[in-house]
C-alpha cells in the first residue's frame, strides 16, 4: 500500500504540474502566436496523461486482492501484508485479533488498510488453525 500511496502522491504532483502547464499556455494564448501556443498545451496534455497513467498503475497495484478476500497488515515494527479470506471474520479467534486492532487504532489504522497489532508469528499460527 505504502508503494501505492506514493505513487499516487508522484500522480498527483505531476497532475498539478501539467495543469499549470495548461494554465500558463492559456495566459500566453493572447501574445504567444497560435502555433507554439498549440505545442505548450500539447505538452500539458501529455504530462496530464502520463499523471493519469501513474495513478492507475498505483491503483491497480493497490488493488491485487482477489475476490472473497482481504488485506491486512500484521508486525509489530516492519508491517508485512497479508490477504486473508473474508471466512476468517467469522471465527472467534480471528474476532479477537479484530478486538486489539480496534482498541489499538480504532478505526484509523496507520497503514491505509486494517492493521492488527501482534506479532506475525502469533498471527501465522492464528491463521494456519482456521485453514
Amino acid at each position: 500500500m505504502a508503494f501505492g500511496l506514493s505513487g499516487f502522491v508522484q500522480g498527483k504532483k505531476a497532475l498539478r504540474i501539467s495543469l499549470s502547464g495548461i494554465k500558463e499556455a492559456t495566459l500566453k494564448s493572447s501574445t504567444t502566436p497560435k502555433h507554439l501556443n498549440m505545442k505548450i498545451i500539447d505538452k500539458g496534455k501529455k504530462a496530464l496523461r502520463r499523471s493519469l497513467s501513474g495513478i492507475k498503475e498505483a491503483t491497480l497495484k493497490c488493488s491485487t486482492i482477489p475476490k472473497g478476500y482481504f488485506a491486512v497488515y500484521v508486525g509489530e515494527d516492519q508491517k508485512k501484508r497479508h490477504v486473508v479470506p473474508l471466512s476468517y471474520l467469522n471465527d472467534p479467534s480471528f474476532q479477537d485479533l479484530l478486538s486489539m486492532a480496534e482498541q489499538e487504532f480504532g478505526y484509523e489504522h496507520p497503514m491505509g488498510g486494517l492493521t492488527i497489532p501482534c506479532s506475525e508469528d502469533i498471527f501465522i499460527d492464528i491463521t494456519s488453525q482456521l485453514n
